[in-house]
């Protein structure tokens, strides 16, 4: 067998209709193209989406199943919304979540120190997120934010862990975009995450949960009190 022939390429990723009309849902709820609490109606969104309503109301389903719409009985769809009480339950799901994969990936840093290893992709993670700190652009900042979080989440070679994190992931993103919106100086974003990054590189396991802990705890009470005073406003 000729190997010169052989080439990395990616195989073509055939996807549904109903799989691209969830995604292209699902970005303009996350870039808030589609702002939340918005109410979607099938006739509408068919039309914008240029499919049928049977193909919407799929796309709907699977959205609802990701936490980004909720379905109304009797009413139709709405995209979620983020209270005090649905943060609280974000950050302390995800303080739990993501305090045991800095465990795990502090572990597996310690016993894989080389350049193929977890310390790689955390670097990098984390260079872009400094990056879009120093441009300040708000959306390219939280996207960065997240995916350094999943980034971890990922390393931790934990199947199930990385399955519950799927579940919840991208109302992460909505929960984090609305966080760091309240940030006013973005380096503050990045001295947020030194010490988490850190411990990890250091392989330190204990100091590496303790910093993803309170950094949720931190960022999530302030978001929350902020959620609160606008629910009183």
């Amino acid at each position: 067998m000729d190997t010169s022939s052989i080439f990395t390429v990616k195989k073509v990723q055939k996807r549904t209709t109903e799989a691209q009309a969830a995604d292209r849902l699902r970005d303009a709820i996350l870039s808030g193209d589609i702002p939340l609490g918005a109410r979607l109606t099938e006739i509408q969104m068919a039309e914008q989406v240029g499919v049928s309503r049977g193909t919407i109301r799929t796309a709907f389903h699977q959205l609802v199943q990701e936490g980004l719409l909720v379905q109304v009985p009797y009413t139709g769809w709405t995209v979620m919304t983020l209270s005090a009480h649905d943060a609280w339950e974000l950050y302390t799901l995800r303080a739990s979540l993501e305090a045991l994969a800095s465990r795990l990936v502090a572990q597996r840093v310690r016993n894989e120190p080389t350049a193929d290893g977890p310390s790689t992709a955390i670097t990098s993670a984390f260079a872009r997120l400094k990056a879009a700190c120093s441009k300040g652009n708000k959306r390219v900042i939280a996207q960065e934010d997240m995916n350094l979080h999943k980034a971890i989440v990922t390393l931790s070679n934990h199947r199930r862990l990385i399955e519950q994190y799927s579940l919840i992931e991208h109302q992460v993103r909505i929960y984090i975009q609305s966080s760091d919106a309240l940030v006013l100086d973005p380096d503050e974003i990045v001295g947020q995450h030194d010490p988490i990054v850190r411990a990890l590189l250091q392989g330190e396991e204990d100091a590496a949960v303790a910093f993803a802990a309170r950094h949720n705890e931190l960022e999530g009470a302030i978001l929350v009190e902020h959620l609160q005073k606008l629910d009183q406003a």
